[in-house]
């Protein structure tokens, strides 16, 4: 994300120190003193984040603290029937002879941009804890 946020905001920065400063070297070391400030909120920013995100963890309220592992929920129940139940069902019925109506398709697309997401924070958090980097 910091790196999305510096490269979105840089090339006009960029041009505007261009502008501003005619000297090449005042103006290079310009851009690098922006960039770094731009890194360093972007940084400060993700830290409050996470704080946030550690206060919503420990909160006693369902609402609060659960919605995280609803969505994880949410989309496992969504692949599993995508994947699992709707086949099996399709197959089921069809193989009793029976006529149903058509059932639910999802936006796979979208399920799978979160649960993908998801997986890979899961990811990045299990290697970690496997390093021993976070408690």
């Amino acid at each position: 994300m910091i790196s999305t946020i510096v490269s979105a905001l840089l090339p006009s920065a960029g041009k505007v120190i261009d502008r501003l400063v005619p000297d090449k070297n005042a103006a290079a070391k310009a851009k690098q003193e922006l960039e770094a400030e731009l890194i360093k909120a972007a940084t400060k920013a993700n830290l409050a984040q996470l704080e946030v995100n550690k206060v919503e963890a420990g909160h006693r309220s369902v609402f609060v603290a659960g919605w995280r592992p609803f969505i994880g929920w949410t989309c496992g129940v969504a692949l599993a029937w995508h994947f699992v139940l709707a086949p099996i069902t399709i197959f089921a019925t069809s193989w009793a002879g029976v006529d149903i109506p058509p059932l639910p398709v999802f936006d796979m697309d979208s399920l799978m941009t979160v649960l993908l997401g998801m997986l890979g924070l899961g990811g990045m958090r299990t290697y970690e804890k496997f390093k021993g980097v976070s408690k």
